[in-house]
């Protein structure tokens, strides 16, 4: 059975009567490798999420469980990495065809996918209320 949700391990360092602060540690690949004290590519950020806050009792300090359902994370992928990339092979190949030039077409393309994380910035509250994490005992 495959996962439903995609989860990460937090402490709680804020609590507001409508969200609920979480510190997460997103770690790379290298960042759980045994040999990461040796080589030196230790990659770990630290990132706050907001949560609604929800029924229970909650502390801060406490480490938790933050979710999201993993169709959710899919789609993430796709609008900030897939889409974008289908628009700058898209103009580029598009105006090349066209008979334009390699550099403008190409600084062209570089404005579409500019022009695309705009209208995606634009949306972004949209967005956000999508997009919703919550939280669940450890």
């Amino acid at each position: 059975m495959a996962v439903q949700e995609i989860s990460h391990i937090g402490k709680i360092v804020d609590i507001a009567p409508d969200f609920i602060t979480v510190e997460i540690v997103a770690e790379s690949a290298c960042a759980t490798c045994h040999a990461s004290g040796l080589c030196g590519t230790l990659d770990a950020s630290r990132r706050a999420i907001s949560v609604p806050a929800t029924l229970g009792d909650w502390q801060i300090g406490q480490e938790v469980q933050v979710l999201l359902k993993r169709s959710m994370g899919f789609k993430a992928v796709w609008l900030a990495y897939a889409i974008p990339l289908v628009v700058l092979l898209a103009v580029l190949l598009g105006l090349n065809h066209a008979g334009m030039g390699e550099l403008a077409s190409g600084l062209i393309a570089i404005g579409a996918v500019g022009v695309y994380y705009l209208v995606l910035w634009l949306f972004r509250d949209k967005l956000r209320n999508e997009y919703s994490f919550y939280i669940k005992e450890k």
